[in-house]
């Protein structure tokens, strides 16, 4: 580490096969957290490479739990965190609001390391116990429609350095990763990032790896479509910038996606998403994500005719029902 750590401190980059290699040795617990919270500060002073990121998730792949559902067509929404923003779970409501919609979710998460409430914090909070059994998230995912996979339980590099992220509190290069490994490879993703460098990482290795993705990012940093600002969407076909207005919304403003000051106010916010009493601002922000989520999967699909699927499941009363379901399976 000492060698990568002085090549790194040279604004040099690392090769593919280093940055996969550095990872493997931070899954075998071979470096200090002193060493540890030194590599993960370099990429906060300077970008990460397509080869590096390439690399980090050749290792993180390499040692993770696969998980195989035969083929099941599902998607994975999921953001990087680390926008400094402090939302609330809006990936993870939008899951069952797919869900509502009659699709398909599976999805990658973890603790927040950089806000109060991270997808593993506002289910544990449910009462959800995660769990590695493929039987059991089968079932969940047949009968909810979303299967949760807790990063921990699937990748030990993410394991292994969870306490150095926590204590730095600060974005680290993991928030990019944890969006590229999912252990199923779900063949559709809708991933929120939060710079414009690293959608256009993103969609590279997506093309590579023959995903059918869509990666959003909203111009004023946050890592998914939040409304209150112009956003990009780039897929494998174009990279377009919407306005909330051109689809329809109203637009909203900072306050109105603030998280909370605890999991358990978090929690609150989400119920009251999928409930379909969170007020305009709320709802609207992750009908918006839902919906491109149903346009990864169905590219078919009007723009207008996702949005409208989207808020018909929670105004239905589908998605709370979804996710009432994948509670009862899960706790």
């Amino acid at each position: 580490m000492k060698d990568i750590l002085n090549k790194m401190f040279e604004h040099r980059s690392l090769s593919r096969e280093e940055s996969r290699d550095v990872l493997l040795n931070i899954a075998d617990g071979r470096y200090n957290d002193a060493m540890l919270a030194a590599f993960m500060t370099v990429f906060l002073m300077r970008s990460i490479t397509l080869d590096e990121l390439r690399g980090f998730r050749d290792a993180i792949l390499e040692r993770r739990v696969p998980v195989d559902f035969g083929g099941v067509k599902a998607i994975d929404i999921v953001g990087t965190g680390g926008d400094g923003k402090n939302t609330f779970n809006i990936s993870t409501a939008a899951c069952f609001v797919v869900a509502g919609a009659g699709r398909k979710v599976v999805k990658h998460g973890n603790y927040g390391a950089t806000s109060v409430s991270g997808a593993s914090n506002v289910l544990e909070n449910h009462g959800i116990v995660f769990t590695s059994d493929r039987d059991r998230l089968a079932r969940s995912l047949e009968e909810s429609g979303v299967c949760y996979l807790h990063a921990p339980f699937f990748s030990p590099a993410l394991k292994s350095v969870g306490p150095v992220r926590k204590a730095l509190g600060v974005r680290t290069f993991f928030n990019m990763l944890g969006p590229l490994v999912n252990p199923v490879l779900p063949s559709y993703q809708l991933l929120g990032v939060y710079n414009l460098r690293l959608l256009r990482l993103y969609g590279y290795i997506a093309e590579e790896e023959g995903v059918n993705c869509t990666v959003v990012h909203s111009l004023d940093g946050y890592d998914e479509i939040s409304l209150t600002s112009p956003f990009k969407v780039r897929t494998s076909e174009t990279t377009r910038l919407y306005s909330p207005q051109s689809l329809g919304f109203a637009g909203c403003c900072e306050e109105d996606l603030w998280g909370g000051a605890t999991v358990a106010e978090a929690s609150a916010i989400f119920d009251s998403v999928l409930a379909g009493t969170a007020g305009r601002a709320r709802t609207d922000c992750v009908v918006a994500n839902a919906a491109f989520a149903l346009l990864t999967l169905e590219p078919e699909l009007a723009i207008s005719d996702a949005v409208s699927l989207a808020r018909e499941s929670i105004e239905s009363g589908r998605a709370k029902e979804a996710f009432v379901k994948f509670v009862k399976l899960n706790s």
